[in-house]
């Protein structure tokens, strides 16, 4: 292939990840057009068609995914390599994305890496906030935020904050209209405020533990959100009881807003990790993203 085409080549590789033309040539800075008519060059060169494209998406074609394939991978190494001359510069600099929750982004992320940013300002920081479970890899991210015991076994895991408990709460409103539960079971008897994954779409089942025996509720009630947020605020107008990480609620709980209730049902578990693939080098911008958050 001729050295002129490494473009052309490359131009096909972000349109097959993103499945879109209009989003590819945001992120190459070129417009629509004038990408539809790099590839469609591309495919009279070889001679084969490499997109299958409808008013709704763009997917490769089996020759389409095996030149991805094989591509794909040699520019992300190749970029890798470029960022990594970074390292030669005084100070680090370059874009780290990061794909989290928005509690952790507000509570943690932010708090700790301003002083990174001060520091060089050269270091540019992308955040996704996202409550399902992204593929890092194929999504290009530089890193991901998830609780421990829930990440892949070929990543690096590096603990960003401390054990973390479930916490189940409503307002004192709400228990003295439909009583207190006294174990998991009763909770089937009131109206609980859930969460839908939107990973795989399935409603939370809220799981309890004590003295190692293990009850998982199916819970039901008048509303069901996909964000922590919602929940918290819905849970304070007193429309039912709420199931979600303790950190989510402890201003509220200190303030005696909500009330929590099947404490000795929820013991402390694995708090947050950043997690990166293991055949990733880490950058220099991205090594002080690790160091500041890494939990101590």
């Amino acid at each position: 292939m001729a050295r002129r085409n490494l473009n052309d080549l490359q131009y096909f590789v972000t349109v097959a990840r993103e499945g879109s033309f209009t989003r590819a040539a945001a992120r190459l800075g070129i417009t629509p057009s004038a990408l539809s008519q790099v590839i469609s060059a591309l495919e009279a060169q070889l001679e084969i068609r490499l997109l299958n494209r409808t008013t709704r998406s763009v997917r490769p074609t089996v020759a389409g995914e095996r030149l991805m394939q094989a591509l794909g991978s040699r520019f992300d190494e190749i970029e890798q390599e470029l960022e990594m001359l970074t390292a030669l510069r005084d100070k680090p600099a370059g874009t780290v994305r990061i794909t989290c929750g928005d509690l952790i982004l507000t509570q943690t992320l932010l708090p700790k890496l301003t002083p990174v940013l001060q520091q060089y300002p050269d270091i540019q920081l992308e955040f996704d906030v996202y409550y399902g479970f992204r593929d890092i890899v194929a999504e290009r991210f530089d890193a991901g935020i998830r609780l421990g015991g829930t990440i892949d076994k070929d990543m690096i895991a590096v603990p960003i904050g401390p054990q973390l408990r479930m916490a189940a709460v409503a307002t004192a409103d709400y228990f003295s209209k439909h009583g207190k539960p006294q174990s998991p079971k009763d909770l089937s008897a009131h109206n609980c405020i859930n969460i839908r994954f939107p990973t795989h779409g399935g409603l939370y089942v809220w799981e309890f533990e004590k003295s190692g025996k293990q009850q998982n509720v199916h819970v039901t009630g008048q509303l069901i959100f996909n964000t922590t947020q919602h929940i918290v605020q819905a849970a304070l107008q007193g429309l039912g009881i709420a199931y979600l990480p303790q950190e989510e609620f402890q201003p509220y709980l200190e303030q005696g807003l909500l009330q929590q209730v099947l404490e000795d049902w929820c013991p402390p578990f694995e708090g947050y990790y950043l997690y990166y693939p293991s055949r990733k080098q880490p950058s220099p911008a991205f090594a002080l993203i690790i160091e500041a958050l890494r939990w101590r």
